[in-house]
């Protein structure tokens, strides 16, 4: 193992990659402990201790916990990736959208920069909705907002929305000049910062005799076998044959080539769990900002993780978004139309519409596997750790996007390493060209 870490280090541009991804990401830490003007962090603190089960407390997670303390990058690079998946829906009803995806690198691009500008969107509709929810709130008669009106809502919403923005660039910068991607690397790296005060909180509710040793010692076991199922999922993959049948250019020749169509066990990643996750815990979340409402305070009592009627709704609704967000992500006709353009034919199979039905049907029972992975994952720790009262901080959600962009990492350093002993190999043995001037 150290022998490998010293080979790391010792390839100039991933030292250089992982040096800068560091720094990046420790620049993201120190913006998340700068205080938006008006605001009063310790109040709001109090506020986010009795907010954990609504959509604030579960959003404050992949923040590192700026969002409880109101910060500059209170809202993380949440509001990036809901103008991603709205662009992905746009881009199924929209021609034109769908045809830029078409297009290569270039169409990325334009795609990419009109899902900057719907980001400056989002995160100004959701900065607003954030000042104007809390302005008026107040903890044990303390305010939480000490500046009024519209002025404190400008400044909340140009400091919170510029923060997201000046996040989505440093995350570019990270995907461009560091390892692995950028957005995903910094929603870890606030999910890992919360975890020494989450284990020294444990370790004081031990000392107090609130969690007992036993549960806890299940819990960690769980989370343990969590892990290696996380593992074995998010790198297993179905391979679809395909065949190259391509006519050489010196006398007629044919050549020949064989390869696969990689389709993960997992197709959606952990965007179902989000949407679920934000739709289920809705209802507390209105009843935060509306506690007069008797209606919305019913619904909230409803649908609260004390019935389980709360974990029969997360399951279906994960099962949901599952198989729609895969839909939207692939589409079968397409891919089979690029197989047939490059060439390539599924053995057994018709190019066109039967090698669509085909993978078509593939990817519905990989669906189906992936929805009952992620809604295991995602439930069944909460079921665990609220039977046995524990406070454990590292729940399915976190632990998946933890362990997945752990292992993108992981592979993104792996393919520098196999290039530079390629490229090693070609500067021992390069044949050099004569000099004919």
């Amino acid at each position: 193992m150290f022998k490998k870490i010293e080979e790391i280090f010792s390839i100039p541009e991933l030292r250089k990659r992982i040096f800068m991804t560091l720094l990046l990401l420790a620049i993201f830490r120190i913006g998340a402990h700068i205080p938006t003007p008006g605001v009063d962090g310790q109040a709001l603190s109090q506020f986010f201790q009795s907010a954990e089960n609504n959509i604030l407390g579960f959003l404050d997670m992949f923040t590192g916990g700026a969002l409880a303390k109101l910060t500059v990058f209170a809202m993380g690079v949440m509001p990036y990736i809901s103008a991603s998946i709205i662009m992905e829906l746009l881009a199924v009803v929209i021609p034109t959208l769908a045809e830029l995806k078409k297009r290569g690198s270039e169409g990325r691009a334009t795609i990419t920069k009109y899902t900057r500008y719907l980001t400056v969107v989002v995160a100004a509709i959701q900065g607003l909705a954030i000042s104007i929810g809390i302005e008026n709130m107040e903890i044990n008669g303390a305010r939480i907002v000490f500046i009024d009106g519209w002025q404190f809502r400008f400044i909340a919403t140009l400091t919170l929305t510029t923060g997201t923005m000046f996040l989505v660039w440093l995350g570019e910068k990270i995907t461009s000049f560091g390892v692995g991607n950028g957005m995903s690397l910094i929603i870890m790296a606030g999910i890992i910062s919360a975890f020494p005060s989450a284990v020294s909180n444990t370790y004081n509710l031990m000392q107090t005799g609130t969690i007992q040793i036993i549960p806890l010692i299940i819990a960690v076991a769980i989370m343990a076998l969590a892990y290696v199922a996380i593992v074995f999922m998010e790198t297993s993959q179905r391979r679809l044959p395909i065949q190259y049948v391509r006519k050489g250019n010196a006398g007629g020749k044919v050549n020949s080539g064989n390869s696969y169509l990689p389709l993960r066990l997992n197709p959606a990643g952990v965007i179902p769990i989000i949407f679920a996750s934000t739709l289920i815990t809705l209802p507390a979340t209105l009843a935060t900002f509306l506690p007069q409402d008797p209606t919305v305070q019913k619904i909230n009592f409803f649908f609260s993780p004390e019935y389980p009627v709360y974990y029969v709704l997360e399951l279906t609704l994960i099962i949901f978004f599952t198989y729609f967000y895969t839909s939207i992500i692939f589409n079968p006709t397409d891919i089979a139309d690029n197989i047939n353009k490059s060439g390539g034919v599924m053995p057994g199979k018709r190019p066109g519409i039967e090698t669509a039905n085909y993978i078509d049907y593939v990817l519905t029972r990989l669906t189906f596997v992936g929805a009952v992975y992620l809604a295991i994952v995602s439930v069944m720790p909460q079921l665990f750790i609220r039977a046995f009262g524990l406070q454990f901080y590292f729940g399915g959600t976190s632990l998946l996007i933890v362990v997945g962009v752990g292992l993108d990492v992981i592979q993104k350093i792996e393919s520098h390493l196999l290039t530079h002993n390629y490229d090693g190999f070609l500067a021992k043995g390069r044949i050099r060209g004569r000099n004919w001037s």
